[in-house]
């Protein structure tokens, strides 16, 4: 069955960026502050408008899931008729409007990515107890085959021997595609050990504490040069990963649902999103409870 309504893209060539460790991050902390006032530095001066990207994404994201639920809501509407109330049209309608609106979750996403990348891989938008289950920012695609496994489990989901074949087929090739980018993503954190991070990470010291005593302000400015093209590769590297990861997960649903019915689609995408509301709730939940304790 053939829904969603973008085609799904091959993961991009990901190239290996060297990154640095956190203590490089505290050493350069006076340097960067010296070239945010100046007009040289793009990438620094983009980083004001971090705090912008993550409010009108949060407000997006609430937006969002609003609309979700209230998809939800009409999947197990239809899901309850069965096929005796509703025409194969309107199922396939209701299907497309689901996968469009996880569309939308995407084309936003890489869009906001794209002007501070590193939020998402720990965003404030969701509860701790949601980033607790983030594989490279969002859902493990390998969780689906287990969620159609139990699924199958029913009597009203009943996949045909051929259809369980197919999607064992494409079980295997997901597992394929999230060891890639997981291989690609280690490699980004072995290079924390690269001799020119650590190299870097001296010469920011160095910077740093000749500045303190008066002098060293070109110094300064070459270092926070370097700081600024190297943050360029690392945040282009974490990009490229996120968008790897992303594919995979498009890959993975636009996989399972062309090899369901139209109802199987309905119970199969119903289940998901009850899933990920419920683990949002549960997490509600526990920021509330927690917020109670630490006022008592």
């Amino acid at each position: 069955m053939h829904l969603f309504p973008f085609p799904i893209v091959s993961s991009p060539p990901l190239s290996i960026s060297s990154l640095f460790p956190s203590s490089f991050i505290t050493l350069t902390n006076h340097t960067l502050s010296h070239a945010l006032s100046t007009s040289h530095f793009p990438l620094l001066n983009t980083m004001r408008n971090n705090n912008l990207v993550v409010e009108n994404f949060s407000e997006f994201y609430d937006n969002w899931v609003l609309k979700l639920e209230q998809i939800l809501h009409q999947l197990l509407q239809v899901s309850k008729k069965k096929t005796n109330g509703n025409t194969e049209q309107e199922v396939q309608e209701l299907v497309s409007k689901v996968t469009s609106h996880i569309k939308q979750y995407y084309t936003v996403k890489w869009g906001a990515a794209h002007e501070h990348v590193l939020v998402f891989f720990s965003p404030p938008w969701l509860t701790p107890l949601e980033n607790a289950y983030l594989w490279i920012t969002g859902w493990k695609p390998s969780t689906v085959f287990k969620l159609v496994e139990s699924l199958n489990k029913t009597t009203t989901f009943n996949m045909t021997q051929e259809q369980e074949n197919k999607v064992e087929e494409l079980r295997m090739r997901i597992k394929m595609e999230e060891e890639k980018v997981e291989s690609e993503m280690e490699r980004q954190q072995v290079a924390l050990a690269d001799r020119k991070t650590v190299e870097l990470a001296k010469m920011c010291s160095r910077a740093r504490n000749d500045d303190g005593g008066g002098g060293g302000g070109g110094d300064v400015v070459m270092v926070a040069e370097k700081v600024g093209v190297t943050m360029k590769g690392v945040l282009t590297g974490l990009e490229k990963i996120m968008k790897s990861s992303d594919c995979v997960r498009l890959k993975t649903l636009k996989g399972v649902l062309d090899l369901l019915t139209p109802m199987q689609c309905v119970y199969f995408l119903a289940a998901n999103i009850a899933m990920q509301l419920r683990l949002r709730q549960w997490g509600k939940k526990r920021d509330i409870a927690g917020s109670i304790m630490n006022d008592k």
